[in-house]
């Protein structure tokens, strides 16, 4: 039989059952000592970044405060009545964590564990007599008196903690007040730190999917630059996240021609990236007899918008040029995409290439895009860019703007596409706030020779 005693009963009592206790030191000292231990304990607490040193770090102060031959914890966290959970007992040899080794940890049906934390109370017992049936009398043999200071969560006792001694009446009530909110918070830091190595474990998981797709995504874009008959090619490209919504391509043609084609899915992420790896599969469909811009334009749009899009409102910008390597000339449209950039040798001034801009693929189908024209000569310089270049945004709120991209396009019309490319990158980079990077960057840059 168990003799019990909880915070509630009469000051009397508690006097009439504690008179025998050699109170600890700290409790004897001032209240400004007992300040400093409690600021001391938050402070060792508030160090803490791992669940498993923070119950260590809690243990060693709740010895200064209350010495214990036994100490265990119990939870009843996704368990039924009468069922308890041991999670930790000072006697163990080996440590065993909780969280990540639950099934290691002793399972109790009823008894005095589970009347304890069932009961949800804080509760003193000065003459603990466990029957030797109790499953929790293998955890307290020995132990004359107890103290039990649940552990809440929700407004529930999902939680507890529970000291023993050796001796009866072994547990002043004074300062248990004092600790059932000192403990209670402990458990709360505790449970923090869980959910945070949850959280970070998570994440681990979803950045190595995310590497994963953006590995694939990587593997969709050209390997290195096509070898063009009077045209020269370099291209650059960043994500804002592992894996992103920009695209470009190269397609080689019939008699000598090449597609270009660079494109922008709305939104960022994962959801782009898939986004950007249909229009892939869907523009390497096209037939490469053709060679009209407006018609692959068209067949992009009509699967994405019939089968992909149409219902979650993504959409692709996009331009798709055929360049004629004899001609130098480009036949292009666009399907809402920013219009290329033009500079022509021996000239100062930057041009755009523009033509009908059109709506952006997978909107609606039955769209036609219409083609324009236009030839280039010897030294001419083009980029292919999508928004993410001229909307980088710096520090104040400014973007990096049109202004500053065609600076960069006016140096000599020997230079080469990679080292411009390189250039605007860089330019791009340091203008820009990285941390706060919101979208992806694309940019071909075309020197026809």
């Amino acid at each position: 039989m168990n003799s019990t005693s909880t915070v509630g009963d009469s000051a009397d009592d508690a006097v009439g059952e504690t008179t025998a206790v050699q109170r600890p030191k700290w409790i004897q000292s001032n209240w400004q000592q007992r300040l400093d231990h409690i600021v001391e304990t938050m402070r060792e607490m508030s160090r803490q970044s791992d669940p498993q040193e923070m119950v260590r770090a809690y243990g060693r102060r709740m010895a200064e405060v209350f010495p214990a031959n036994r100490r265990i914890s119990l939870s009843r966290r996704g368990l039924d009545e009468p069922y308890v959970r041991v999670t930790r007992f000072s006697e163990w040899e080996e440590e065993v964590n909780p969280w990540k080794q639950k099934d290691q940890l002793p399972l109790l049906e009823g008894g005095l564990f589970a009347d304890l934390i069932y009961g949800e109370n804080p509760v003193v017992i000065d003459e603990l007599d466990v029957d030797a049936d109790d499953p929790a009398a293998e955890f307290l043999d020995g132990q004359r008196s107890l103290m039990a200071i649940p552990m809440l969560d929700r407004g529930a006792a999902l939680n507890m903690v529970l000291l023993a001694r050796d001796e009866p009446a072994a547990f002043d009530r004074e300062d248990f007040p004092e600790h059932v909110w000192l403990a209670n918070l402990f458990g709360r830091a505790t449970h923090n730190l869980v959910l945070n190595d949850q959280l970070r474990e998570a994440y681990e998981i979803v950045d190595r999917e995310l590497k994963v797709v953006a590995d694939i995504q990587q593997a969709l874009l050209p390997r290195a630059m096509p070898e063009i008959k009077n045209l020269e090619v370099a291209a650059y490209y960043r994500t804002s996240h592992r894996a992103g919504g920009d695209y470009y391509d190269f397609f080689p043609l019939r008699d000598g021609k090449w597609g270009i084609l660079i494109a922008d899915v709305s939104g960022h992420g994962t959801p782009a990236a898939v986004v950007m790896a249909i229009t892939h599969s869907i523009a390497h469909m096209f037939p490469t007899e053709s060679v009209d811009p407006g018609q692959m334009l068209q067949f992009i749009n009509e699967h994405l918008s019939k089968r992909y899009t149409g219902e979650f409102g993504a959409f692709v910008t996009a331009f798709y040029g055929v360049f004629d390597s004899s001609s130098r000339k480009l036949v292009y449209a666009s399907a809402g995409h920013n219009p290329p950039r033009l500079r022509r040798c021996g000239q100062s001034e930057v041009s755009s290439l523009d033509g009908d801009p059109n709506i952006p693929l997978g909107l609606m189908p039955d769209v036609e895009y219409a083609n324009s024209t236009h030839y280039f000569s010897s030294g001419d310089r083009v980029v292919f860019y999508t928004d993410g270049i001229t909307e980088a945004m710096n520090a104040d709120g400014k973007l990096y703007g049109l202004g500053r991209l065609d600076h960069l396009l006016e140096v000599g019309c020997g230079e080469h596409a990679q080292a411009i490319a390189d250039n605007i990158a860089a330019d791009v980079a340091e203008y820009a706030d990285e941390e706060t990077m919101s979208d992806d960057r694309t940019l071909i840059v075309a020197n026809v020779r």
